[in-house]
């Protein structure tokens, strides 16, 4: 740790760590997912390795299925047998459809609906063996100011799975490291904190190919702390199956940030 590190920084770090280990390794953790399924792709309903009958319903505005008692399916805790229509799920802990200890989680996303299938066994989740990640600095706690645009500016950006699709930007985060300063073109939560996709000078060499960070909400000023040692992992580092999107443009910082969640590790 540097001089300007506290103890006390340091243990609400590691605080941070063990409650980020136990988060993705949960039963219903993003180690879980062991399929994205898209409706589109699955014209005639059937998923393979998915039990029942999954289709579009005919107003678009939810997915509608069909179940068998020989399924195996639950929908609310009850054995299912008939057809069943279902909106987005919040996640997999909340999820109506069950087969097992399985979780099918409904998901839309521009428009297009999707199956995901959480399962505890799931290779991913089995072979996890922790996060590993550069020790905290203070160096790398910077402070922040926000610029929010007059308007918010939807572009397109690759995902994971080799799609375009939107993501919405409101506005830029600027900080200064060794005197310069960087700035990063950021999303706005529905709660006011911020999103960033990132890269840098560590990407898919000595750290995963992007990153994540989530600054809290900015002060009425715009002045927010930006905490370089919070810099996450997205979940398809986890596994495959997520639509992650890569950093949109001028979003890959010039200096190697050694800070943060670097790579998953497995056994």
């Amino acid at each position: 740790m540097t001089s300007s590190t506290t103890p006390d920084a340091v243990q609400e770090w590691q605080e941070r760590r063990e409650e980020r280990r136990a988060a993705v390794s949960g039963p219903y953790g993003p180690l879980a997912l062991a399929g994205t399924h898209w409706l589109a792709d699955h014209p005639e309903g059937r998923i393979e390795g998915l039990p029942g009958h999954w289709t579009v319903a005919a107003d678009g505005a939810a997915v509608v299925l069909a179940a068998a008692p020989a399924d195996g399916l639950t929908v609310d805790g009850t054995p299912a047998a008939g057809e069943f229509r279902l909106d987005v799920d919040a996640g997999p802990e909340v999820a109506r459809v069950t087969h097992g200890a399985r979780r099918l989680v409904v998901l839309r996303r521009e428009g297009l609906w999707a199956v995901r299938d959480f399962d505890p066994d799931a290779p991913t989740r089995r072979a996890f063996a922790g996060i590993d990640a550069y020790a905290h600095d203070a160096r790398w706690v910077r402070p922040g100011l926000f610029r929010p645009y007059a308007e918010r500016q939807a572009i397109q950006v690759p995902n994971a799975d080799g799609r375009q699709r939107g993501f919405v930007l409101g506005g830029e985060l600027a900080f200064t490291l060794d005197g310069d300063e960087h700035v990063l073109k950021v999303a706005v939560e529905p709660d006011g904190s911020l999103w960033a996709v990132l890269a840098d000078a560590t990407s898919g060499t000595d750290s995963y190919r992007f990153r994540f960070l989530r600054p809290p909400a900015p002060a009425a000023d715009g002045t927010v702390a930006v905490d370089l040692n919070r810099t996450l992992l997205p979940p398809c580092a986890f596994a495959d199956h997520f639509i992650c999107p890569f950093p949109p443009p001028g979003n890959t910082l010039p200096f190697a940030l050694r800070a943060g969640e670097r790579n998953v590790l497995v056994r």
